[in-house]
């Protein structure tokens, strides 16, 4: 069995854009260029070949686009459409093809975008935009609103996670995309909400705060769309007392295990979720690298792949699907810059 993965990437230094490397007899190939553009920080793989990318234009606007993937190598990806602007780009970019909608997480410009994507998901034009202000949280990175998550919750509807205000808000999406908000929830002062997951069970979603390295279990209630506390616990030991910023979180399809990533201690964390929905420190593996900025699994869940942003490497783990561990498979692979992981 093989599988690919995409891979994306600061191009900062040496990479060329977004690179595709593929699991192949428990081992990764070398990765090799996909799709060459500036920073394509983050992306999201649709049908048919399509890949919703964040993108810096040659004349230095920044925004989103749309590839197709006809083949292996940069000759064979087709910019389908783009939409760039002046300012800066988003951080994080979600999609729902089932309504045509793409979403921008504008972390410096304090912002949340719609774009339609047309009845094809082949398009892209602004419809929405929401700027989010008010009282910033007390650390430094916090110095304004900080939008580094905006993606589509269980039932529908949209939700972000504000770094700079410690603010998670959910927002009905209208049939034009237009967003109305309909709750928050404020976590403690200093928690950065970062990224979020939910349980298959669409009732509980595990927030990643990563200036505090904590990880919160919330209620979710589709009815009112309130999200309510019930555990937290940190994603590093008490022993650790070096910088640490919490990087991404993904719970397997089951339900059963959560996992995220520690950039500073250089870890991925498993926890084991229980009846209740809280969850159970289980084990923390060196990632082999520095700053794991993003991790997946792969299409069975058998194999987890690793991002290490600082030391341009990835790394590959055997999944035990009972007990939720990780065994160590390969290390050092090398792949330039990459901080964004997703199955192709």
């Amino acid at each position: 069995m093989t599988e690919d993965f995409l891979i994306g990437t600061y191009t900062n230094k040496t990479s060329q854009g977004i690179y595709r490397v593929t699991l192949e007899d428990n081992h990764l190939t070398t990765p090799r260029l996909a799709v060459r553009l500036l920073k394509p920080s983050y992306l999201q793989v649709g049908n048919n070949h399509l890949v919703y990318t964040i993108k810096k234009g040659s004349d230095g606007r920044k925004g989103v686009a749309i590839y197709q993937l006809n083949g292996e190598g940069p000759a064979n990806a087709q910019l389908v459409q783009e939409a760039l602007f002046t300012g800066p780009s988003p951080a994080y970019v979600g999609v729902n093809e089932q309504r045509h909608l793409l979403f921008g997480a504008n972390y410096h410009g304090s912002r949340v975008d719609v774009f339609d994507l047309g009845s094809d998901n082949r398009d892209l034009h602004r419809v929405a935009s929401v700027v989010h202000t008010g009282k910033v949280g007390p650390r430094p990175e916090q110095n304004i609103p900080h939008v580094h998550y905006a993606d589509v919750t269980p039932d529908g509807r949209l939700i972000t996670c504000d770094l700079g205000l410690d603010l998670v808000t959910i927002y009905d999406i209208g049939a034009a995309g237009t967003l109305t908000e309909v709750s928050r929830y404020q976590t403690t002062p200093g928690f950065g909400p970062r990224h979020l997951a939910f349980h298959p069970n669409g009732r509980v979603a595990y927030l990643l705060g990563e200036l505090s390295s904590e990880l919160e279990v919330l209620k979710y209630d589709a009815g009112t769309a309130q999200l309510t506390p019930v555990q937290k616990l940190k994603t590093i030991p008490a022993s650790w007392t070096k910088h640490n910023g919490a990087g991404a979180i993904r719970i397997s399809s089951d339900g059963h295990y959560v996992y995220t990533s520690n950039r500073g201690e250089n870890t991925i964390a498993v926890y084991r979720v229980g009846l209740d929905q809280t969850l159970q420190h289980v084990q923390s593996i060196d990632s082999q690298g520095d700053f794991p900025r993003d991790f997946n699994f792969s299409q069975n869940e058998d194999f987890l792949v690793v991002a290490n942003q600082n030391t341009d490497n990835l790394t590959l783990y055997q999944r035990d699907q009972a007990s939720g561990k990780l065994t160590l498979l390969q290390a050092g692979v090398p792949c330039p810059e990459p901080i964004c992981v997703q199955r192709y």
